[in-house]
């Protein structure tokens, strides 16, 4: 893996490069705080959700903060970490699977835990495993909870007949068994686990079976622009009650995926401004590239204007701008508006805060333009600081 250059913060990296490209800060302290905070807190065993952002620094931060377990939904995943850490272990958690990938994940890179949703997938995993040492979880369809960004059982999940009966099928299949669930991504309420894990105690009860582990999935939420979230002790807390309501056996084990909680705040993005029209900023990032989830989910995020080299003081005085993302698509904006001071213009640079959770995993190379650059920064997360300027409404 190749090193990355080290600065104080964004300013730092601004003097330093003057990058006419978007540059991604990276916190692995901040990182490795949120880590922690999961492998002390959550009672069970912690899979990083790898899709959230597979980028080597990204994950080797989380590596050298203890996380041990991930969540991969592809052989390509499953590869990345297989090949770079080889005591770590691998669950293959995308209920669609192909025969090939399947067979390459369990005999090349002895991969044990597989989720299904369906009776056909089932007999795939079956047939291309043998069934042998293999663990089948169960991913049931979980009812949509209030205020989620994405509720995932729409597209994913079995109901509870099916589930009871997959349950079976594996259990008399000679595999061991577990069931499964995400109540959907950025959940703002811990109840919602509870639900499920009632859902979860009942269909145990009708398939008959002892499960080995029990999955809570991700879900957890991070911090954005008018966006409050409990804490994430009052999830643990929910999942924790809801387990004993069903009368969970010590011996039973528990999963969760976090991938949004775990890395969002560990990493900033730093744009610059290529021209300004009125209150229109064109910058060298947008929807194309990072910042797609403020269309698909409406997220918000925090930013503030840095510029270099100007003796005036800074201007007190704010306006509400729009940023217009560098690919020719009239669709490439960012939707809503962020308060920055009334004299930003060209050559400024903008810190976009809490970016680490989908946003270079998911740029396209439209146009030409996609951010590749990392850098690490050691200050704290600037959405953390006192008085560090957020998207206005």
């Amino acid at each position: 893996m190749a090193l990355a250059r080290s600065f104080a913060d964004a300013r730092a990296v601004a003097e330093a490069l003057r990058p006419g490209y978007p540059v991604y800060c990276l916190r692995p302290h901040v990182l490795a705080r949120q880590a922690k905070r999961f492998l002390t807190q959550f009672p069970g065993e912690v899979l990083y959700a790898v899709k959230c952002n597979p980028h080597p620094l990204v994950v080797d931060a989380l590596y050298k903060a203890g996380i041990r377990h991930f969540d991969t939904a592809s052989l390509p995943e499953i590869a990345q970490i297989a090949e770079t850490y080889p005591d770590a272990r691998l669950y293959f958690m995308h209920p669609v699977k192909g025969r090939a990938v399947i067979k390459n994940a369990y005999r090349v890179y002895g991969v044990r835990h597989y989720v299904v949703d369906h009776e056909a997938e089932l007999e795939k995993v079956l047939a291309e495993t043998g069934g042998r040492e293999v663990t089948i979880m169960v991913r049931i369809n979980t009812p949509p909870s209030e205020g989620t960004l994405y509720h995932l059982s729409a597209k994913f999940g079995a109901d509870p007949e099916q589930a009871a009966a997959l349950l079976k099928r594996a259990d008399q299949a000679g595999c061991k068994v577990g069931i499964a669930f995400h109540v959907g991504s950025q959940c703002l309420r811990p109840e919602a686990y509870g639900v499920a894990l009632d859902l979860c105690g009942e269909i145990l009860a009708a398939a008959g079976v002892q499960p080995v582990a029990i999955d809570v999935g991700g879900g957890f939420p991070a911090r954005y622009v008018e966006m409050d979230s409990p804490p994430l002790s009052e999830f643990f807390q929910a999942i924790r009650d809801g387990l004993k309501a069903i009368s969970v056996p010590p011996t039973v084990e528990i999963y969760c995926e976090p991938g949004r909680a775990l890395v969002a705040a560990g990493c900033s993005l730093l744009v610059q401004v290529q021209l300004r029209k009125d209150r229109q900023l064109y910058v060298n990032d947008g929807i194309y590239g990072s910042l797609s989830e403020t269309v698909d989910a409406g997220i918000r995020l925090p930013a503030r204007r840095i510029r270099l080299g100007d003796d005036e003081p800074e201007t007190e005085d704010t306006l509400d701008f729009t940023l217009n993302g560098p690919t020719c698509d009239s669709l490439d904006v960012v939707p809503g508006v962020f308060e920055l001071p009334a004299d930003t213009r060209e050559g400024d640079w903008i810190e976009i805060d809490q970016v680490g959770a989908y946003s270079n995993a998911l740029a396209t190379h439209f146009n030409g333009f996609f951010p590749e650059t990392f850098v690490l920064v050691q200050d704290p997360s600037p959405a953390f600081q006192e008085g560090a300027r957020e998207a206005a409404a």
